[in-house]
C-alpha cells in the first residue's frame, strides 16, 4: 500500500456536486492498493498513519498524533499512486490491485484506522470520479509505502 497523507486545515470530497465528506482539521489519506498488498499492511499503515507526530504542540513543533490533535480523516482510494513512468509518457497501473482485490482491503484499511484513532473516518467512494478539495497545512505532506517501511 502506498499513502501521500497530507495534514488539512480542512478538506472534502465531491462526487456529482454532491459532498460525500467533510472535515476540518486533520488528514487527507490518497491510499493505493497494489497486487500484493495484504490486510497486515493495511493493519501495519493505519497503524503508523493513527501515531504520525506531525501535529503542533503548544510549542510550536510538531510533536502530536491526529488522536492527540483531535483531527478527523478523510481517506481517499487512488490507484495512480501507483502509476510507473519509466518506458514512455502513459503511465502504467499494471501494479495496482484489480477493485475485486482492492475494494476489500480499502474497507479493511478504513476500519483499522477507525479503530486505531478511536472515531469514524470518512471517505472517498472507490472508483468513482471525485473532486478532492483541500487547504493543506504547512505544508505537511508524507508519503509512506508498506514495501519500504522507512
Amino acid at each position: 500500500m502506498r499513502a501521500a497523507i497530507q495534514r488539512v486545515e480542512k478538506a472534502s470530497v465531491v462526487i456529482f456536486e454532491k459532498e460525500i465528506a467533510k472535515i476540518e482539521q486533520g488528514l487527507l489519506v490518497l491510499l493505493g492498493i497494489e497486487i500484493e498488498d495484504t490486510k497486515e499492511d493495511a493493519l501495519w499503515l493505519a497503524s503508523k498513519i493513527a501515531s504520525l507526530r506531525i501535529f503542533l504542540d503548544e510549542k510550536g513543533v510538531m510533536n502530536k498524533s491526529i488522536t492527540e490533535s483531535g483531527g478527523e480523516i478523510i481517506v481517499v482510494s487512488q490507484f495512480t499512486l501507483h502509476a510507473k513512468t519509466k518506458k514512455g509518457n502513459r503511465p502504467s497501473y499494471i501494479k495496482a490491485a484489480r477493485p475485486e482485490q482492492a475494494i476489500p482491503l480499502y474497507e479493511h484499511f478504513k476500519e483499522d484506522l477507525a479503530l486505531a484513532i478511536g472515531k469514524q473516518v470518512q471517505s472517498g467512494e472507490f472508483g468513482a470520479d471525485m473532486k478532492v478539495n483541500l487547504i493543506n497545512d504547512g505544508p505537511v505532506t508524507i508519503l509512506i509505502d508498506t514495501k519500504n517501511k522507512e
